[in-house]
Formats: structure tokens, C-alpha cells, sequence
């Protein structure tokens, strides 16, 4: 095991107040862990002033020009007025350093998940989405990559197979259905070759806080370029769901409707992914705890079953 299996082994409560002083203002000792596993989240209070939220990023996922590109785009947004929860800059800088840890500061903005049946709230995110592609339309990542097979089904496939987790008789099934999988979603994409564009990335109800004045948008953390349609499948539960949330967004912009056909390969991208994020994070203590069941062969022997259908829904098609 080495540091980079338990990055936050020295993340202690300490550390963390030490690193809000740092930049500039005054703790009083309250501090709170959010729920986050990719990164650590912690709200920390500040004297005579509002709480603060303190991001710090895993080591080794994101270089310093990736994570400036995510602020970037944040601040891009807001400057937009859109409700976008950004860093807070701290001398001109948004990325931080403290103890050998990377971290930003953001203000704490509260919320409730949003309603995905209500056709009122469908419809405003519609509209915001449109409006958030638009400022993403402008310019391109150059560091972040991009919604594709190689990051979300090759590379996970490459954690599973070396995570040790995978039962070894099952290890030859594994690799012909992901490769599979891949080819097919490939041949997807590039039948439409949809457009590109700074996307939110990771767009789902635990990333949409909802307040008497609307929705706000959290978490750019898996922001990347990638079809339009990636910002929109994860908010709708259901057909009618997706009418509304389209409905919305055309006020504001065009959508491609040959993109829906890549619906279906973007979810199962995201299962494939899943499994690799998982498997890349098992020796990080914080997995085995929240993910036991991953440790198991038998939901193993699900996942592949799950890809199989998946994998025939869209040779049907």
C-alpha cells in the first residue's frame, strides 16, 4: 500500500482548519464532513461570518492546469448569472496548497433535492442546462478530455481487471464484454458525430440543490467535453420527464434529437465506470466501508449480467 492508495491519511481535522486559516480567515473550531468519496468536503466555520466549504482534491486524479480549467469554467458561469456555486479567489488564485494538499474554497449554499416529476422544476432546469451549454459552447478543455470510451470504459476496465476484486474465472468474460461494449458505443458515437462542449459532466439530482428562488448547480468536479445530451439523460426518470427537460432547454438553445440515441450507451458507460471508479479507490478505507457489496463475487457476477443486457438492448436497437 502506498500513499497514493490512502491520500487522506494526513487530512486531519487540524490540517484542514490550519489550511482555511491560510487562506486568510479566522476558523472558530466547527467543522463538518460532507458526503464526498472522490475528494474530501468539509464545511468549516468561520468567526462572525458565514461557513465556508473547504474541497480538497485527491492526489494524482486532476493536474493543476485540469483543476484550473474546472474553476475557470465556474467562474465563466457565474460571470454568465448562472447559478453556479464557484471558488472564492484567494490572492487572484482559486487552487490552493496547504500541507501538500490542493484544495478551494467555496461559499456554502444550502438546498433540497430538486422534484424530477415536476414538469415546472423539469422544465427551469431545461432552461438553465441550455443557457449553462451555451457559455460551454464558447471554448474547449484542453486538459479535462472528454466523455469517451477510452476514459469511461477502457480505463475502468483496466482498475477492474487489476483491482484483484474481479473473480479470476470470470476475468476472460469481463474483458470481451467491456472491449464489447466499447466498440459498440464507438460505432454510436460516430454514426451521429455529435457535437462537443464544456459540459457540468456529472449532472444528477445530488448535483442540483433546489431553494425558494430556484436550482443552483454544484460540483464541477467531472466537468469534461462531451454531447449535450450527457447533461440531461442523468435528470430524467422517464419519457415525460425528458419532454419537459427538452422542452425547456429549446427556449434557450437547439438540441440535436439524434443525440438521444446515445441515452442508452452514456448509461452504460456510466456503469462500466462505476465499477473502474470503485475498484481504482478500494484501498482508499473510505470504499471498502461505503461499498462492501463490490467485494463480493456475486456482484460481480451481477455487474457482468447487468452489462450483458445492456449490451443487447443496444444490438437490438
Amino acid at each position: 500500500m502506498t500513499d497514493m492508495d490512502t491520500p487522506y491519511a494526513g487530512l486531519s481535522p487540524d490540517t484542514v482548519l490550519d489550511a482555511v486559516d491560510a487562506a486568510g480567515y479566522v476558523t472558530d473550531g466547527r467543522l463538518l464532513a460532507l458526503a464526498s468519496y472522490e475528494n474530501r468536503v468539509y464545511q468549516v466555520g468561520v468567526e462572525d461570518a458565514a461557513p465556508l466549504v473547504a474541497k480538497f482534491y485527491r492526489p494524482g486524479r486532476w493536474s493543476d492546469a485540469a483543476i484550473d480549467e474546472e474553476h475557470a469554467f465556474a467562474l465563466e458561469l457565474a460571470a454568465a448569472e448562472l447559478p453556479v456555486v464557484a471558488p472564492l479567489q484567494v490572492g487572484g488564485a482559486t487552487l490552493l496548497t496547504h500541507a501538500d494538499f490542493r484544495y478551494a474554497l467555496y461559499p456554502r449554499r444550502g438546498g433540497r433535492a430538486p422534484e424530477l416529476e415536476s414538469t415546472e422544476h423539469l422544465a427551469w432546469m431545461g432552461r438553465l442546462l441550455a443557457r449553462l451549454h451555451g457559455v460551454g459552447a464558447r471554448a474547449r478543455f484542453q486538459t479535462r478530455g472528454a466523455i469517451d470510451t477510452d476514459t469511461f470504459v477502457h480505463a475502468a476496465a483496466r482498475a477492474v481487471l487489476a483491482s484483484g476484486l474481479l473473480p479470476e474465472r470470470l476475468e476472460q468474460t469481463y474483458r470481451s464484454r467491456t472491449d464489447a461494449i466499447a466498440d459498440l458505443i464507438d460505432a454510436r458515437f460516430e454514426a451521429i458525430e455529435p457535437s462537443r462542449l464544456r459540459l457540468h459532466g456529472d449532472c444528477h439530482a445530488g448535483n442540483v440543490l433546489w431553494t425558494d428562488s430556484g436550482p443552483h448547480f454544484v460540483d464541477l468536479d467531472d466537468a469534461r467535453m462531451g454531447p449535450a445530451v450527457q447533461d440531461l439523460w442523468m435528470l430524467a426518470p422517464s419519457a415525460r420527464a425528458l419532454d419537459a427537460l427538452l422542452e425547456g432547454y429549446a427556449e434557450f438553445r437547439d438540441f440535436d434529437m439524434r443525440e438521444l440515441t446515445l441515452i442508452e450507451p452514456l448509461r452504460l458507460m456510466r456503469q462500466v465506470h462505476w465499477a473502474g471508479w470503485v475498484a481504482a479507490r478500494w484501498l482508499d478505507p473510505a470504499f471498502p466501508r461505503a461499498f462492501a457489496h463490490v467485494g463480493e463475487a456475486r456482484w460481480w457476477e451481477q455487474h457482468l449480467n447487468d452489462l450483458a443486457e445492456a449490451l443487447q438492448g443496444l444490438q437490438d436497437e
